[in-house]
Protein backbone atom coordinates (compact mmCIF):
# COMPACT_ATOMS: atom_id res chain seq x y z
CA UNK A 1 0.00 0.00 0.00
CA UNK A 2 1.01 3.58 -0.58
CA UNK A 3 1.24 5.99 2.34
CA UNK A 4 0.38 9.65 2.73
CA UNK A 5 0.18 12.38 5.36
CA UNK A 6 -3.36 13.69 5.76
CA UNK A 7 -5.20 16.01 8.13
CA UNK A 8 -8.83 16.00 9.27
CA UNK A 9 -8.88 19.29 11.16
CA UNK A 10 -6.82 22.46 11.14
CA UNK A 11 -4.37 23.22 13.92
CA UNK A 12 -0.82 22.57 15.04
CA UNK A 13 1.62 20.00 13.66
CA UNK A 14 -0.07 17.25 15.70
CA UNK A 15 -3.07 17.21 13.30
CA UNK A 16 -0.90 15.55 10.64
CA UNK A 17 -1.60 11.81 10.33
CA UNK A 18 0.52 9.15 8.57
CA UNK A 19 -1.83 6.71 6.84
CA UNK A 20 -2.07 3.91 4.31
CA UNK A 21 -3.92 5.09 1.20
CA UNK A 22 -5.19 3.50 -1.98
CA UNK A 23 -3.85 4.97 -5.22
CA UNK A 24 -6.03 4.36 -8.24
CA UNK A 25 -5.31 4.41 -11.93
CA UNK A 26 -4.89 7.71 -13.74
CA UNK A 27 -7.90 9.05 -15.60
CA UNK A 28 -7.92 11.26 -18.70
CA UNK A 29 -5.24 13.93 -18.43
CA UNK A 30 -3.74 12.36 -15.30
CA UNK A 31 -0.62 10.43 -14.32
CA UNK A 32 0.41 8.21 -11.44
CA UNK A 33 3.73 9.34 -10.02
CA UNK A 34 6.02 7.57 -7.57
CA UNK A 35 7.75 10.16 -5.44
CA UNK A 36 11.47 10.03 -4.68
CA UNK A 37 11.57 13.27 -2.69
CA UNK A 38 9.01 15.74 -1.35
CA UNK A 39 9.53 19.43 -0.61
CA UNK A 40 8.85 20.98 2.80
CA UNK A 41 7.61 24.56 2.41
CA UNK A 42 6.32 27.18 4.83
CA UNK A 43 3.17 27.37 2.73
CA UNK A 44 2.38 23.84 3.93
CA UNK A 45 1.87 25.21 7.43
CA UNK A 46 -0.67 27.75 6.11
CA UNK A 47 -2.90 24.93 4.81
CA UNK A 48 -2.46 22.91 8.00
CA UNK A 49 -3.28 25.85 10.28
CA UNK A 50 -6.29 26.99 8.26
CA UNK A 51 -4.78 30.27 7.07
CA UNK A 52 -5.31 28.92 3.56
CA UNK A 53 -8.73 27.21 3.78
CA UNK A 54 -9.25 23.79 2.17
CA UNK A 55 -12.03 21.23 2.29
CA UNK A 56 -11.19 18.55 4.87
CA UNK A 57 -10.05 15.87 5.13
CA UNK A 58 -7.22 16.42 2.67
CA UNK A 59 -3.64 15.58 1.91
CA UNK A 60 -0.91 18.15 2.36
CA UNK A 61 2.10 19.36 0.44
CA UNK A 62 2.49 21.14 -2.90
CA UNK A 63 5.91 20.07 -4.17
CA UNK A 64 7.59 16.78 -5.04
CA UNK A 65 9.68 15.01 -7.65
CA UNK A 66 9.68 11.44 -8.87
CA UNK A 67 9.03 9.05 -11.73
CA UNK A 68 5.90 8.73 -13.86
CA UNK A 69 4.61 5.15 -13.52
CA UNK A 70 1.42 5.34 -15.60
CA UNK A 71 -0.33 7.86 -17.83
CA UNK A 72 -4.01 8.34 -18.54
CA UNK A 73 -5.81 8.92 -21.79
CA UNK A 74 -4.84 12.06 -23.66
CA UNK A 75 -1.58 12.72 -21.84
CA UNK A 76 1.10 13.81 -24.31
CA UNK A 77 3.58 15.96 -22.40
CA UNK A 78 5.12 13.17 -20.32
CA UNK A 79 5.52 9.42 -20.66
CA UNK A 80 5.97 6.44 -18.38
CA UNK A 81 9.46 6.47 -16.92
CA UNK A 82 9.98 10.24 -17.16
CA UNK A 83 11.55 12.02 -14.20
CA UNK A 84 9.41 15.00 -13.27
CA UNK A 85 8.88 17.67 -10.65
CA UNK A 86 5.94 19.91 -9.77
CA UNK A 87 4.66 22.56 -7.44
CA UNK A 88 1.11 23.74 -6.79
CA UNK A 89 -2.37 22.34 -6.25
CA UNK A 90 -3.95 19.92 -5.70
CA UNK A 91 -2.60 19.20 -2.24
CA UNK A 92 -1.17 15.75 -1.58
CA UNK A 93 2.56 15.84 -2.24
CA UNK A 94 3.29 14.32 1.19
CA UNK A 95 2.81 10.81 -0.20
CA UNK A 96 4.80 7.90 -1.54
CA UNK A 97 2.77 7.94 -4.76
CA UNK A 98 -0.30 9.67 -6.11
CA UNK A 99 -2.52 10.32 -9.11
CA UNK A 100 -2.51 13.93 -10.29
CA UNK A 101 -3.05 16.14 -13.35
CA UNK A 102 -0.26 15.79 -15.91
CA UNK A 103 -0.49 19.50 -16.74
CA UNK A 104 1.34 20.39 -13.51
CA UNK A 105 4.46 18.38 -14.29
CA UNK A 106 7.84 19.74 -15.39
CA UNK A 107 10.30 17.28 -16.93
CA UNK A 108 13.68 17.19 -15.25
CA UNK A 109 16.98 17.42 -17.12
CA UNK A 110 19.38 14.53 -16.36
CA UNK A 111 21.76 16.83 -14.44
CA UNK A 112 19.22 17.51 -11.67
CA UNK A 113 18.30 14.83 -9.14
CA UNK A 114 14.80 14.35 -7.79
CA UNK A 115 16.02 15.37 -4.33
CA UNK A 116 17.43 18.63 -5.66
CA UNK A 117 14.25 19.24 -7.63
CA UNK A 118 12.04 18.71 -4.57
CA UNK A 119 14.22 21.18 -2.69
CA UNK A 120 14.04 23.90 -5.31
CA UNK A 121 11.02 23.76 -7.61
CA UNK A 122 8.74 25.97 -5.52
CA UNK A 123 11.58 28.05 -4.06
CA UNK A 124 13.43 28.35 -7.34
CA UNK A 125 10.39 29.33 -9.39
CA UNK A 126 9.50 31.84 -6.68
CA UNK A 127 12.99 33.32 -6.90
CA UNK A 128 12.66 33.33 -10.67
CA UNK A 129 9.47 35.38 -10.80
CA UNK A 130 10.62 37.71 -8.02
CA UNK A 131 13.78 38.64 -9.88
CA UNK A 132 12.64 38.26 -13.50
CA UNK A 133 8.98 39.31 -13.59
CA UNK A 134 7.97 41.56 -10.67
CA UNK A 135 10.10 44.66 -11.31
CA UNK A 136 12.63 45.69 -13.98
CA UNK A 137 15.66 45.34 -11.75
CA UNK A 138 19.00 46.20 -13.34
CA UNK A 139 22.70 45.75 -12.49
CA UNK A 140 23.70 48.05 -9.66
CA UNK A 141 20.28 48.06 -7.97
CA UNK A 142 20.04 47.19 -4.29
CA UNK A 143 17.14 45.18 -2.81
CA UNK A 144 16.07 44.26 0.71
CA UNK A 145 15.48 40.55 1.29
CA UNK A 146 13.95 39.21 4.49
CA UNK A 147 14.67 35.63 5.62
CA UNK A 148 17.87 35.71 3.61
CA UNK A 149 19.06 32.36 4.99
CA UNK A 150 15.86 30.55 4.07
CA UNK A 151 15.28 28.36 1.05
CA UNK A 152 13.98 31.14 -1.20
CA UNK A 153 16.43 33.64 0.25
CA UNK A 154 19.54 31.64 -0.60
CA UNK A 155 18.40 31.19 -4.21
CA UNK A 156 17.41 34.85 -4.60
CA UNK A 157 20.77 36.01 -3.24
CA UNK A 158 22.77 33.80 -5.60
CA UNK A 159 20.64 34.69 -8.62
CA UNK A 160 20.75 38.40 -7.77
CA UNK A 161 24.55 38.27 -7.66
CA UNK A 162 24.55 36.77 -11.17
CA UNK A 163 22.42 39.71 -12.32
CA UNK A 164 24.66 42.31 -10.64
CA UNK A 165 22.03 43.18 -8.02
CA UNK A 166 23.17 43.93 -4.46
CA UNK A 167 21.23 42.23 -1.65
CA UNK A 168 20.73 43.50 1.88
CA UNK A 169 19.46 40.48 3.77
CA UNK A 170 17.89 40.13 7.20
CA UNK A 171 18.43 37.13 9.49
CA UNK A 172 17.82 36.18 13.11
CA UNK A 173 21.29 35.00 14.18
CA UNK A 174 24.98 35.25 13.41
CA UNK A 175 24.97 31.64 12.21
CA UNK A 176 22.32 32.50 9.64
CA UNK A 177 24.19 35.69 8.78
CA UNK A 178 27.24 33.62 7.83
CA UNK A 179 25.05 31.41 5.62
CA UNK A 180 23.52 34.44 3.89
CA UNK A 181 26.90 36.06 3.22
CA UNK A 182 28.25 32.83 1.79
CA UNK A 183 25.43 32.84 -0.75
CA UNK A 184 25.75 36.36 -2.08
CA UNK A 185 24.28 38.77 0.48
CA UNK A 186 26.45 41.87 0.36
CA UNK A 187 25.14 43.19 3.68
CA UNK A 188 23.34 41.28 6.44
CA UNK A 189 21.15 42.81 9.15
CA UNK A 190 20.40 40.90 12.35
CA UNK A 191 16.87 42.15 12.83
CA UNK A 192 16.75 41.30 16.54
CA UNK A 193 19.71 43.61 17.24
CA UNK A 194 19.34 46.38 14.65
CA UNK A 195 16.59 48.60 13.27
CA UNK A 196 16.16 47.31 9.75
CA UNK A 197 14.92 50.52 8.13
CA UNK A 198 17.61 52.66 9.78
CA UNK A 199 20.33 50.26 8.68
CA UNK A 200 18.98 50.11 5.12
CA UNK A 201 19.02 53.90 4.93
CA UNK A 202 22.57 53.92 6.21
CA UNK A 203 23.70 51.35 3.63
CA UNK A 204 21.99 53.19 0.77
CA UNK A 205 23.14 56.71 1.61
CA UNK A 206 19.67 57.62 2.85
CA UNK A 207 17.91 56.69 -0.39
CA UNK A 208 16.32 53.38 0.56
CA UNK A 209 15.83 50.43 -1.77
CA UNK A 210 13.65 50.30 -4.90
CA UNK A 211 12.30 46.86 -3.98
CA UNK A 212 11.85 44.95 -0.71
CA UNK A 213 11.08 41.22 -0.81
CA UNK A 214 9.18 40.26 2.33
CA UNK A 215 8.13 36.68 3.10
CA UNK A 216 7.70 37.30 6.84
CA UNK A 217 4.57 39.45 6.84
CA UNK A 218 3.10 41.03 9.95
CA UNK A 219 6.31 41.53 11.94
CA UNK A 220 8.33 43.08 9.11
CA UNK A 221 5.70 44.96 7.10
CA UNK A 222 6.21 48.41 8.65
CA UNK A 223 10.00 48.15 8.52
CA UNK A 224 9.89 47.05 4.90
CA UNK A 225 7.79 50.07 3.92
CA UNK A 226 10.14 52.36 5.83
CA UNK A 227 13.10 50.90 3.91
CA UNK A 228 11.79 51.79 0.47
CA UNK A 229 13.00 54.57 -1.77
CA UNK A 230 10.56 57.03 -3.25
CA UNK A 231 8.10 55.13 -5.51
CA UNK A 232 9.54 51.88 -4.19
CA UNK A 233 7.81 48.51 -4.32
CA UNK A 234 7.12 46.18 -1.39
CA UNK A 235 6.63 42.58 -2.53
CA UNK A 236 4.77 40.66 0.19
CA UNK A 237 5.13 37.05 -0.91
CA UNK A 238 4.76 35.24 2.41
CA UNK A 239 3.27 35.54 5.88
CA UNK A 240 5.56 33.52 8.17
CA UNK A 241 4.76 35.78 11.14
CA UNK A 242 1.10 36.30 10.20
CA UNK A 243 -0.87 38.25 7.59
CA UNK A 244 0.15 41.82 6.82
CA UNK A 245 -2.02 44.49 8.45
CA UNK A 246 -4.63 46.45 6.48
CA UNK A 247 -2.95 48.87 4.09
CA UNK A 248 -3.61 52.58 4.54
CA UNK A 249 -3.40 54.01 1.02
CA UNK A 250 -2.70 57.52 2.31
CA UNK A 251 0.34 56.26 4.20
CA UNK A 252 1.72 54.90 0.94
CA UNK A 253 1.50 58.41 -0.46
CA UNK A 254 2.97 60.04 2.64
CA UNK A 255 5.94 57.66 2.71
CA UNK A 256 6.92 58.32 -0.89
CA UNK A 257 4.19 57.20 -3.32
CA UNK A 258 4.95 53.57 -2.52
CA UNK A 259 3.56 50.40 -4.13
CA UNK A 260 2.61 47.12 -2.46
CA UNK A 261 1.91 43.82 -4.19
CA UNK A 262 0.95 40.41 -2.82
CA UNK A 263 1.84 37.97 -5.65
CA UNK A 264 1.25 34.22 -5.79
CA UNK A 265 3.52 31.81 -7.63
CA UNK A 266 0.50 30.15 -9.24
CA UNK A 267 -0.21 33.25 -11.30
CA UNK A 268 3.34 33.33 -12.67
CA UNK A 269 3.41 29.69 -13.77
CA UNK A 270 -0.21 29.29 -14.89
CA UNK A 271 0.81 29.83 -18.51
CA UNK A 272 2.77 26.73 -19.66
CA UNK A 273 5.12 28.78 -21.84
CA UNK A 274 6.01 31.18 -19.02
CA UNK A 275 6.45 28.28 -16.58
CA UNK A 276 8.76 26.53 -19.04
CA UNK A 277 10.80 29.71 -19.51
CA UNK A 278 11.24 30.32 -15.78
CA UNK A 279 11.99 26.65 -15.07
CA UNK A 280 14.44 26.48 -17.95
CA UNK A 281 16.39 29.47 -16.68
CA UNK A 282 16.42 28.04 -13.16
CA UNK A 283 17.49 24.56 -14.27
CA UNK A 284 20.25 26.00 -16.45
CA UNK A 285 21.78 27.93 -13.54
CA UNK A 286 21.54 24.95 -11.17
CA UNK A 287 22.88 22.42 -13.68
CA UNK A 288 25.86 24.70 -14.40
CA UNK A 289 26.60 25.16 -10.69
CA UNK A 290 25.97 28.90 -10.75
CA UNK A 291 23.16 28.46 -8.22
CA UNK A 292 23.69 25.86 -5.50
CA UNK A 293 20.72 24.30 -3.75
CA UNK A 294 21.47 23.78 -0.08
CA UNK A 295 19.52 20.87 1.43
CA UNK A 296 20.24 21.33 5.12
CA UNK A 297 17.41 19.25 6.61
CA UNK A 298 16.18 15.81 5.56
CA UNK A 299 13.22 14.03 7.15
CA UNK A 300 11.35 10.79 6.71
CA UNK A 301 7.85 11.48 5.42
CA UNK A 302 6.28 9.92 8.50
CA UNK A 303 8.10 12.58 10.57
CA UNK A 304 6.08 15.42 9.06
CA UNK A 305 4.95 16.62 12.49
CA UNK A 306 8.55 17.12 13.65
CA UNK A 307 9.48 18.78 10.37
CA UNK A 308 6.67 21.32 10.76
CA UNK A 309 7.73 22.06 14.32
CA UNK A 310 11.31 22.69 13.20
CA UNK A 311 10.15 24.90 10.34
CA UNK A 312 7.85 27.07 12.45
CA UNK A 313 10.44 27.40 15.21
CA UNK A 314 13.01 28.81 12.78
CA UNK A 315 15.38 25.88 13.27
CA UNK A 316 15.95 25.37 9.54
CA UNK A 317 18.20 27.02 6.97
CA UNK A 318 18.18 26.62 3.21
CA UNK A 319 15.88 23.95 1.84
CA UNK A 320 14.27 20.97 3.59
CA UNK A 321 13.03 17.77 1.99
CA UNK A 322 11.38 14.50 2.85
CA UNK A 323 13.33 11.55 1.42
CA UNK A 324 11.60 8.35 0.44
Amino acid sequence: MAHAVRFYETGGPDVLKWEEVAVGVPGPGEVRIRHEAVGLNFADTYFRSGLYPVRLPDGIGVEAAGVVEAVGEGVTGVAEGDRVTYTGSPLGAYSTERVMPASHLIKLPPEISCETAAAMTMRGLTAAYLLRRIHPLKPGDTVLLHAAAGGVGLIVSQWAALLGIRVIGTVSSEEKADVARAHGCEHVIRYRDENVADRVRELTGGAGVPVAFDSVGKDTFAGSLASLARRGLLVCFGTASGPVPPIDAMQLAVQGSLFVTRPALADYIADPAERAALAGELFEHVAAGRIKIEINQRYALEDAERAHRDLEAGRTTGSSVFVL
